[in-house]
């Protein structure tokens, strides 16, 4: 066997080997992935240069450099608003619900689904679970509006009453909660399906002659091999925990329900977008980053802590 093809089936050899030598053995592979390295410089990296306008006055006119640095003024006009305590708790309250009732819900339905032997059923369950996941956020809301309508809606018609839910401020949350849920939980067991689908199944089999049954052959085979990918994914949900969906609660807000559907994400378009305050939008934004990294940061370390599984940390 050559020393390339050696070094190809052992990857410890490459450690020996010069830098430049490994890049030219295995070009097409470092040329692939040139091109989304560059894309994301492109549009993630390179745009970081414009976040300098939330510390300054920016005017179109002068540009970044030239418009007069302000220093942490819109973040304290931020912080001063009269509405900020209640963006902040709307906009956690929102994200911690919906991580609390969406997490598992995905993580049920993949044990759900792993345990059924007629296989076309299951595949005809998974697409009507994958399906709502497809249809546009402008397309959800519209049906929730129909739904929710106060005259001839679904909800009302069954309830028989006259109720219309989005302009009561206690029921937003639940109406953004739910519809989630229906939308994505179906999308979120692809990758918890991957990972039961490569068990071991002579697992089961032992178990099963032991004696183990249905339940505990849940909790002590399949929970074990979905803990690690649980945790990755609460840990980048935690991540996201300050990013509530925009367009879902942009287009179901009223002024009426607004005591609970005031969010961070509204506000920052609002201040940007409509009134071109875009210093302003922009420190307020960066605001929400930093918090989302903290977030981040104090999730994965909690989870290194609590986990016995943590090479992905």
């Amino acid at each position: 066997m050559s020393k390339t093809k050696l070094a190809a089936a052992n990857p410890a050899l490459h450690s020996g080997r010069p830098l430049k030598k490994r890049i030219l053995d295995n070009w097409q592979l470092y040329a692939m992935l040139l091109i989304p390295v560059i894309l994301t410089i492109i549009y993630k990296y390179i745009p970081m240069y414009g976040i300098q306008i939330a510390f300054r006055d920016y005017k179109a006119s002068r540009g970044f450099t030239g418009s007069e640095w302000v220093g942490l003024e819109w973040f304290l006009r931020f912080f001063s608003a009269p509405t900020f305590a209640r963006m902040i708790k709307n906009t956690i309250l929102l994200s911690l619900f919906s991580l609390l009732w969406s997490f598992p819900i995905p993580v049920i339905l993949a044990l759900m689904l792993n345990q059924m032997r007629f296989q076309r059923f299951k595949r005809v369950t998974q697409t009507v679970l994958y399906a709502p996941h497809f249809i546009s956020t402008m397309v959800i809301c519209g049906m929730i509006r129909i739904f929710l309508s106060p005259s001839g809606g679904l909800i009302n018609l069954i309830a028989g009453t006259s109720i219309d839910f989005l302009t009561e401020s206690s029921a937003f949350r639940t109406i953004y909660i739910a519809s989630g849920i229906w939308q994505d939980a179906g999308w979120g067991i692809i990758v918890y399906m991957a990972t039961l689908a490569s068990v071991d199944t002579t697992l089961y089999e032992a178990a099963k002659v032991d004696g183990a049954s249905l339940f505990q052959r849940i909790r002590h085979i399949d929970i074990p091999q979905l803990a690690s990918i649980m945790v990755l994914n609460l840990i980048m949900s935690a991540g996201n925990l300050m990013n509530v969906g925009f367009e879902k609660v942009w287009l179901l807000q009223t002024d009426l329900n607004k005591a609970t559907s005031d969010v961070i994400a509204v506000y920052v378009y609002q201040q940007g977008i409509e009134n071109a305050k875009y210093s302003y939008s922009t420190a307020v934004g960066l605001f929400n980053t930093v918090v989302n990294i903290i977030l981040l940061i104090a999730v994965n370390k909690m989870a290194g802590k609590i986990s016995e599984d943590t090479s992905f940390i």
